[in-house]
Formats: C-alpha cells, sequence, structure tokens
C-alpha cells in the first residue's frame, strides 16, 4: 500500500508527533497524550487513527485485547516529503527569502547553526547570482535575461 503522507492533515500531524516520538504505542496511552495537547474525545482520536492506518501511515498489532500503533513511514521521510511538496508550489525566485524567515523564526541549536553553516559554505561555491523566476512559462519572444527581471 502506498502512504499518502501528503495527505496527512494538521490533527493527524500532531497524532502522528506522538506515535513518532514513543515508538509503538497502545490506544488508551495516545487518547491520554493527544488530550493533554487537545480538547478531542476518544471517539475522535480513533477516527483519525482509522484514517491514518487507511493511509498507510500507521500500522497496528494487537497485543492482547489491545491494539498497538507504529508507523509505516519515518518521521524525516514524512517531514521531507512535506517540504518538498510545498516548496515545490513557491516561486523558485523567493525561496532563499523564505528560507531565511523560517530559519529566523525557528528555534535552533548550535549543532544545527553549525550544520546549516556548512551546508550554505558548501552552496554559495556554486551558486548563481539570481534564481529565474519559474511561475510562468518561458516566453520565446522573451531573453532570459528580461525574464531574470519579473516582479512576481
Amino acid at each position: 500500500m502506498d502512504t499518502k503522507i501528503d495527505e496527512i492533515t494538521p490533527s493527524e500531524w500532531d497524532l502522528m508527533r506522538i506515535v513518532w516520538t514513543k515508538g509503538k504505542v497502545q490506544t488508551g496511552e495516545l487518547i491520554t497524550l493527544l488530550q493533554r495537547k487537545r480538547d478531542w474525545s476518544d471517539s475522535t482520536i480513533k477516527t483519525l487513527l482509522g484514517r491514518l492506518v487507511k493511509k498507510g501511515l500507521l500500522a497496528t498489532t494487537k497485543d492482547g485485547r489491545k491494539f498497538v500503533y507504529h508507523a509505516t513511514v519515518e518521521e524525516a521521510e514524512a517531514m521531507d516529503e512535506t517540504v518538498t511538496e510545498l516548496f515545490a508550489h513557491l516561486c523558485a525566485m523567493k525561496k532563499g527569502a523564505t528560507l531565511a524567515d523560517l530559519i529566523q523564526k525557528t528555534p535552533l541549536t548550535a549543532a544545527d547553526i553549525s550544520r546549516l553553516q556548512g551546508i550554505l559554505a558548501e552552496k554559495a561555491k556554486t551558486a548563481p547570482e539570481t534564481v529565474p523566476c519559474d511561475c510562468l512559462p518561458p516566453d520565446p519572444a522573451v531573453s532570459a535575461d528580461d525574464a531574470a527581471d519579473c516582479d512576481c
């Protein structure tokens, strides 16, 4: 079964984050933990669990009379696919500014910052002067230089 990472709702993300953190979790514990964050009924949480199983993102095993849930996709894979999908919708010219804003607003460890600095230093070696806009299809009547002056 194909997983449907691109279809995870914000509510389902809350649930998945608990499962990823715990590794394996019984229904009762999952409900207790999620109700500490959200004012949701047991049936709402069970509905979300069912949807995530249908989407191929969770699997269940039975432990006596209890169900145990575990993720079928790694958290890093889900985050990467989600971010990649989101950035695919953005103007290529504005992705750098969006990343800069995101970095500015995100709490980072010293190790995170060091890693980012290393990545940026490597990218700087081959970075172009400008990134062309990709919002509109290329116009054969417009030169590449004029297309770079896009105001989108």
